[in-house]
This record gives C-alpha cells, sequence and structure tokens, in this order.
C-alpha cells in the first residue's frame, strides 16, 4: 500500500489503472513516466489525460522535478503526482516545479507523519523567490 500526501494532509491511495509511455496510444485517463522519459513525447496526448504519476527511484534523484516541470511548460494542466521515496524535505520543492500530490510508501509514511509534510505544505511562503520580490 501507499499514501498520498497532499497540502491537507495524508490520504490513503487507490488502486490506478495506467500505462507506461510505450502504451499511450491506447489509453486515456493515467499514465506512469518514469524519471528517465522524455515529455515531449507525451505531448500530443496531454489533453486525454488526467493524471500522470511520475516516479522517483530514491530520494537522491531529482530528473523526476525535472520531467514534472516540463510537462506544465508544454501545457498539461491535469494532477501531477511523485510516487517513491520521496522525502518531506522534497515537498516544497515537488509543488514548486508543479506536483500536486505525492504518493510514498507506508514505510516511509510511518517514519516521516503527516505532521512533517505538513510544515512544508505553505510552501509558496518559502521560497527565495518570495523573499526577493519582498
Amino acid at each position: 500500500m501507499s499514501v498520498i500526501v497532499t497540502d491537507t494532509g495524508f490520504a490513503p491511495a487507490a488502486p490506478v489503472d495506467a500505462v507506461t509511455l510505450a502504451d499511450i496510444a491506447s489509453h486515456q485517463g493515467t499514465l506512469d513516466l518514469a524519471h528517465t522519459d522524455d515529455p515531449a513525447a507525451v505531448a500530443p496526448h496531454l489533453a486525454g489525460l488526467t493524471l500522470i504519476r511520475i516516479s522517483f527511484p530514491a530520494f537522491s534523484d531529482g530528473r523526476a522535478f525535472t520531467v514534472a516541470r516540463r510537462l506544465r511548460m508544454l501545457g498539461y494542466t491535469g494532477e501531477l503526482r511523485a510516487t517513491g521515496p520521496v522525502i518531506a524535505d522534497q515537498y516544497a520543492m515537488a509543488r514548486r516545479v508543479g506536483f500536486d500530490s505525492v504518493e510514498i510508501p507506508d514505510e516511509l509514511a510511518a517514519r516521516q507523519p503527516a505532521e512533517q509534510w505538513q510544515f512544508r505544505a505553505d510552501w509558496q511562503a518559502h521560497h527565495y523567490q518570495a523573499r526577493l520580490r519582498a
């Protein structure tokens, strides 16, 4: 099982019927992307997608942040969800690049409870650009 993290806290993850990039032509709705997939390959299909999940293989591999940002720059307006061992310290960055939620394993949720994630939920007020503009 896994847990969905949003700005409002934890929620149980519901099963998702998703396909990979290789099968996108025959599917609408949900797409699972690897951190190494090219977002430009998804561009023709963005209108038919409601959820894109991008996997983080490890908390130390930030390539999925770039994939998320590029999808937003391509015009994707649906839900973007980071999946894998993302840690609470990365939540503000995930939100800034365009992720709407993070799906973490139950074991990680037990080690980093909702309070640690919610502490970072006011992500818009705590980035360097806001401090520079003030």
